[in-house]
């Protein structure tokens, strides 16, 4: 399975105005009765200042030679945020083919430096949601990745195919968007990568995955929280935040957060105690 970018562009752009409505946007809608929900197409060629038949030749996709006046006229008429523009920009522009990347390598210091972070649950995300790596308390926390051959070390996989996940978060289903839309604005970034184009041949059995995909969200992993339900020591309300290499801008190391003096911070604080009892099991 490859990406095909004229379907996705056409999809994204779709899917975009169906969120706008006339009214939304300052139109006066005469109709009684909408075909379709959203803005139709000249209506939108008509806030972005464009000619319908350009505007319908980008939706179809029949060519990815735009100019950037005509992407940014379409971007703000949609109002896209940053994200959902880059995302437009790479979809709208020929690619070039290049070859398949390299395999993700994680330096020995940032393992080391994960291995110090004792009593923070931390771990390396890479292309597709892929985890590189790891410490001892990210392991307790959200499951044993040392034990899933290398394959199965994936959030997204996880996420929808492992039923332990589906009880760990306290909001499964606000879990599972959030992973939709970090694999799809990779899948983006990485058009070439086999991996990735595997992983959501794989995920797209599931309904519950397609029906998410098919929403065609977008989100880049910064920064946020989650509620675990974890099978020891109960509910732990953490916030994370993500630092992107400034060389490998595709891996990025996932550090939790907990508030001080909370419930929260004393579940973890046992967690960590139970994880130091336990045998070594950081990401190698």
């Amino acid at each position: 399975m490859t990406l095909d970018r004229r379907a996705e562009l056409g999809e994204f752009l779709r899917s975009r105005r169906a969120r706008l409505r006339p009214e939304e946007v300052g139109l006066v809608d005469h109709t009684a009765r909408r075909r379709v929900p959203g803005l139709r197409r000249e209506e939108l060629a008509l806030l972005a200042g464009v000619s319908v038949d350009h505007y319908v030749r980008l939706e179809q996709g029949r060519t990815l030679h735009f100019s950037e006046s005509v992407l940014d006229a379409v971007a703000r008429a949609l109002r896209l945020n940053q994200v959902e523009r880059d995302h437009l920009y790479r979809l709208a522009r020929p690619w070039d083919g290049e070859e398949p990347p390299a395999k993700q390598q994680v330096r020995p210091g940032l393992r080391r430096l994960l291995d110090s972070a004792a009593d923070v649950p931390a771990y390396i995300v890479g292309r597709g949601t892929n985890v590189l790596a790891w410490n001892r308390l990210a392991a307790a926390l959200i499951t044993d990745f040392g034990a899933l051959p290398p394959r199965e070390r994936n959030l997204a996989r996880l996420v929808f195919l492992d039923e332990g996940m589906r009880e760990l978060y306290e909001d499964w289903p606000a879990k599972a968007s959030d992973v939709v839309a970090y694999l799809r604005l990779d899948a983006t970034r990485n058009p070439g990568d086999p991996d990735i184009a595997d992983l959501i041949e794989n995920l797209s059995e599931s309904a519950e995955f397609r029906a998410l995909w098919e929403r065609h969200e977008l989100k880049d992993k910064t920064h946020g929280r989650y509620v675990y339900l974890h099978p020891v020591v109960g509910r732990l309300d953490l916030g994370f935040e993500t630092l992107r290499l400034p060389d490998d801008p595709d891996q990025g190391l996932v550090a939790h957060t907990v508030e001080p003096d909370s419930p929260s911070a004393a579940a973890l604080q046992l967690l960590s105690g139970l994880a130091a009892e336990a045998a070594p099991v950081t990401g190698r």
